[in-house]
């Protein structure tokens, strides 16, 4: 991680060095539009922490940024823009294109309310929306389990 990482967070802000220099001063996150790079699938606290603990178990490496909100209790699991389509289920929310995402710098540590569970890695790597949905189902059964909605 590191100025890799750092840059491509950077990359989804409208103006790129406003947003390294804002973290740069030290604010605790810059907010960033979502849909450019990168969707958030956010699901409440449990469920995701439950997910990740899954993803570990069956041996899958965090294959794209986490964040944890503690003080939303919830985690957002970043995948590619519009992946997948829709997304519903029992508090699960697809933040994409228009709406904005608080996001704290890469290297940021806990403390904050955001926190990294799993920082970006700087290579551009999302988590594959089929693989967040299996883990999901696993972690909470079907009520929680998100399914694309056919328009």
């Amino acid at each position: 991680m590191g100025k890799q990482a750092v840059e491509w967070l950077a990359a989804a802000a409208a103006d790129p060095r406003s947003c390294k220099r804002q973290w740069d001063g030290g604010a605790d996150a810059v907010l960033l539009e979502a849909g450019r790079l990168w969707d958030v699938l956010s699901v409440p606290e449990h469920l995701g922490l439950r997910t990740l603990e899954f993803l570990d178990r069956a041996r899958r490496r965090a294959c794209g940024p986490v964040l944890m909100n503690s003080g939303a209790r919830r985690v957002g699991f970043f995948i590619p823009p519009a992946a997948a389509g829709e997304w519903s289920g029992r508090g699960v929310r697809h933040v994409g294109r228009g709406a904005w995402v608080a996001v704290p710098p890469p290297y940021q540590s806990g403390g904050w309310r955001l926190e990294w569970l799993w920082p970006p890695d700087g290579t551009g790597a999302l988590y594959d929306p089929d693989v967040v949905r299996l883990a999901l189902r696993e972690a909470g059964g079907a009520l929680a389990a998100p399914a694309p909605v056919s328009r």
